[in-house]
């Protein structure tokens, strides 16, 4: 005899079945963020490229230029190099005046700072934590 009843098919899932959420460490996060920096890569490949979603890297992004995003990294210097052209020189003895300009410097976290180019640069060394907040 057939059995009349309405039975649905039921599937249970578990959440041992699927896949998981991985959890990235900070340095992983960190170094395909960098990935994504890199030549004229973009970042949309660079996620698909490493299986994340293109909004979860734009999201790592945007932390990793606001400072949110792994360690605190120290200000690093840029080497510059100023050309001052012969008419400025002194003509009784041929050297070059005190120098009186001004050097802007644009932080992280869009601070602004105006040094003189003559600053020593330890000073601006321990200046410049100070002013960026960290």
């Amino acid at each position: 005899m057939a059995d009349l009843t309405f039975r649905p098919e039921i599937e249970v899932l578990s959440a041992a079945d699927g896949v998981r959420r991985r959890q990235r460490s900070e340095a992983d996060k960190l170094r395909i963020v960098e990935e994504s920096f890199l030549g004229h890569r973009q970042a949309s490949a660079t996620a698909r490229r490493h299986g994340i979603s293109r909004s979860l890297m734009t999201t790592w992004r945007r932390q990793y230029r606001n400072g949110e995003l792994g360690v605190c990294r120290p200000p690093s210097f840029t080497p510059l190099a100023l050309a001052v052209e012969a008419q400025d020189r002194t003509p009784e003895t041929g050297t070059l005046p005190a120098a009186e300009g001004k050097a802007e410097i644009m932080l992280a976290n869009g601070r602004r700072l105006v040094v003189p180019l003559h600053i020593d640069p330890a000073v601006l060394a321990r200046l410049l934590p100070a002013v960026d907040g960290q």
